[in-house]
């Protein structure tokens, strides 16, 4: 073969061979673009939608300088998390319990309980949005909405399945949003001056918006999709940045959707059900057909956050015992089944979802803490140095919500 010619076939043979590295692992590759939407849509359930409404109806305009500040606390947690668990190769727990015996099973025990207090909330919101469409009750929908679960996790290739569903749910929920917040009209420039400037300030907001994006167990939700789907060590960081951020970006975006949705109809006059709130925009936006997406948004937001804690709460779990390992479907259908019983039978608890979130961002410094002492060791980082800057940007996630969680917790209890 001429030179020219042989040149020319391994000039294409390298693209074809870097495409397809691209493919397995890149950005928009199956298993890193679910990772982020696994970690989004763990994060955009009844409970996000709950917690911008609220603290929108409080704040007003001003609520977008605290869904800024969250935006930056969410991004130093979510890329020091996962770069430190992808380039050891440990899931959290395992990690833990190599920097200190134990310790694993502590950060393991929390994240655990933080997300099966969520899941319960996620149930709730199921048969909310199946009585929002359908009009059976809320036990009913909760329980139909489990076996639909129950069903996707038992599909043969689950992995596939994780990724495709929750690709699809969180695009239906950011477009039907918007069509929502397009016609609310909201005061977008306004919206815009006061997340810069703005007028009030809540630190138990912060708190409670960075505990529902990226607290307890979420943040660990996509860093352990790519662990399970070999997306790990030194070679793939820059993979594993850009799918940590596009998590980020997609939840704040949604964050940032709903905001002016709601912030839209409060300025035309709104008043807002106490019960439930978010109906309340997206009805006096659309009317009934308003009502109705608001059924299929909560629906799709409260399913995929039911897969998303389920799916890593077990992923805590099962490496403690290789018959957890053996039997990861059935731990994921049992821990799914009992939350939906405990729904069923005890009732939805009323500040569940806003006490989740601050619970859970109390875990966050805890647990980010914890890995960013184990960055340090090389012994458990094969070699690999985490960036001094990335170190002081996780430092300061930890410090900032230390203080401000013990805050807004003490706020909490006192009324």
């Amino acid at each position: 073969m001429p030179f020219v010619l042989q040149k020319r076939y391994s000039t294409r043979l390298r693209k074809i061979i870097l495409r397809s590295k691209v493919s397995k692992y890149g950005l928009f590759s199956g298993a890193s673009l679910g990772a982020a939407f696994l970690m989004a849509n763990s994060s955009i359930g009844p409970g996000f939608l709950t917690q911008t409404t609220v603290f929108t109806q409080q704040l007003m305009a001003s609520f977008g300088f605290v869904i800024l500040v969250s935006f930056l606390l969410d991004i130093g947690a979510q890329l020091n998390t996962w770069r430190i668990l992808t380039v050891s190769e440990l899931r959290a727990q395992d990690l833990s319990n190599k920097l200190l015996p134990g310790l694993g099973y502590l950060i393991a025990a929390l994240i655990v309980m933080g997300g099966f207090t969520f899941n319960i909330a996620n149930i709730a919101g199921c048969g909310l949005g199946v009585n929002v469409l359908t009009g059976l009750s809320f036990q009913s929908g909760a329980i139909i909405s489990c076996i639909a679960a129950l069903l996707l996790f038992w599909i043969r290739e689950m992995d596939k399945m994780l990724d495709n569903f929750t690709r699809i749910a969180g695009t239906a929920k950011i477009i039907l949003t918007l069509v929502i917040a397009i016609s609310s009209h909201p005061p977008v420039l306004q919206a815009l001056h006061h997340t810069f400037v703005p007028e009030t300030l809540s630190t138990q907001a912060i708190v409670t918006i960075v505990g529902g994006t990226v607290g307890g167990y979420i943040t660990f939700s996509g860093a352990h999709r790519l662990l399970d789907a070999g997306i790990k060590g030194k070679e793939n960081i820059k993979q594993v940045n850009k799918s940590a951020i596009s998590g980020i970006v997609i939840s704040g975006l949604m964050r940032f959707i709903l905001f002016f949705a709601v912030l839209g109809v409060l300025t035309q006059g709104a008043v807002l059900d106490h019960d439930n709130p978010p109906a309340s925009v997206f009805r006096f936006a659309a009317g009934e057909f308003g009502f109705k997406v608001f059924g299929i948004v909560l629906w799709s937001a409260a399913i995929s956050s039911v897969i998303g804690a389920a799916y890593t709460s077990v992923s805590f779990l099962k490496t403690f015992h290789p018959l957890l390992v053996k039997h990861e479907r059935l731990c994921i259908s049992i821990f799914i089944i009992i939350s939906t019983l405990v729904f069923v039978f005890i009732g939805k608890p009323r500040q569940l979802l806003l006490l989740a979130g601050m619970v859970n961002g109390l875990i966050l410094p805890l647990a980010l803490a914890v890995l960013l002492i184990a960055s340090t060791k090389s012994r458990l980082m094969n070699g690999y140095q985490h960036p001094r800057w990335m170190q002081m940007a996780g430092w300061i996630v930890v410090l900032v919500m230390g203080w401000m969680g013990s805050v807004a917790i003490v706020e909490w209890m006192k009324g």
